[in-house]
């Protein structure tokens, strides 16, 4: 999950620099997705060290959490673009919907995997 974390991290930090300077350098908002892919990728290193692992990875996940709540707003505006209604801001939104669906997943193989390892530690104690 560290090597996940890592990957998933960077992405969102491509994109948040992508779309600052797609954008002509317009709004620091646009930094956004890389405000959260550069600390969730330097907790996915952290996670790589056995000791730091569990609560680099609850705080990666945690982290891609508020991300997912904080651009959720963007999947009513993503169905009104995708059926050719017309938004404010369309690449704004566009980014926010890939954020928000990242996060979401990054979340949802966060919480499979630390019930994976719970699972395992019970067994290994049985």
């Amino acid at each position: 999950m560290a090597k996940i974390a890592i990957g998933f991290g960077s992405l969102l930090t491509l994109i948040g620099v992508g779309s600052y300077f797609g954008t002509g350098q317009s709004s620091i908002t646009a930094l956004i997705p890389a405000f959260f892919g550069l600390p969730i990728a330097l907790l996915g290193v952290a996670a790589l060290k056995e000791s730091l692992r569990k609560h680099a990875m609850h705080a990666a996940v945690a982290l891609s959490l508020l991300g997912f709540l904080g651009t959720a707003s963007s999947f009513p505006k993503a169905i009104t673009l995708a059926i050719g209604g017309a938004v404010d801001r369309p690449f704004a939104v566009v980014v926010q919907f890939v954020m928000a669906l990242g996060c979401a997943a990054f979340v949802g193989m966060g919480v499979w995997s630390f019930v994976q390892a719970r699972r395992q530690r019970q067994q290994a104690a049985a």
